[in-house]
């Protein structure tokens, strides 16, 4: 878990910094700067800033559950159910804001759950997570992106 965690704050922010803001990735429709805000997004949810209702039935999440566990990376243009179909255009200034933007919501999930180690979060798709779900589906939806966009992890 301590190498996902690392990868996480320090290698994979360092890695998106080399992208330019409007790439676009080898599938999909996000281009990097998107697919950050999206990461953050993310992170928001893991720790309880923004809330979605459970967006499928409880038989479909505990398959989600499993799967977003399991070492099985995610298919490329895998639909996700909490997403519009289109994105949304970036709503930072540039692809250095973005990154900015998504440590800082990294850092804020770690102290929430730091302050909170029994706290279980709302995953939309999956159910309730600990910090250690949580890692292991941000770590694995970190190295479906860096594929998406070419990065070498």
């Amino acid at each position: 878990m301590n190498q996902k965690l690392s990868f996480l704050q320090t290698q994979f922010p360092a890695l998106l910094r080399t992208l330019p803001a409007g790439k676009k990735g080898a599938w999909g429709l996000m281009n990097a700067q998107q697919m950050v805000e999206h990461l953050t997004d993310t992170l928001r949810i893991a720790a309880a800033q923004i809330t979605y209702p459970p967006a499928l039935p409880p038989e479909l999440q505990e398959k989600t559950r499993m799967f977003f566990l399991s070492d099985k990376p995610f298919k490329e243009n895998m639909r996700n159910a909490i997403l519009p179909a289109v994105p949304p255009p970036p709503r930072t200034a540039d692809m250095q804001e973005a990154v900015t933007e998504m440590e800082a919501a990294f850092e804020f999930f770690i102290r929430f759950f730091e302050e909170q180690p029994e706290r279980r979060t709302l995953n939309p798709m999956a159910g309730e997570f600990t910090f250690d779900d949580w890692i292991h589906l941000l770590h694995k939806h970190a190295l479906h992106h860096a594929k998406q966009f070419g990065l070498e992890v």
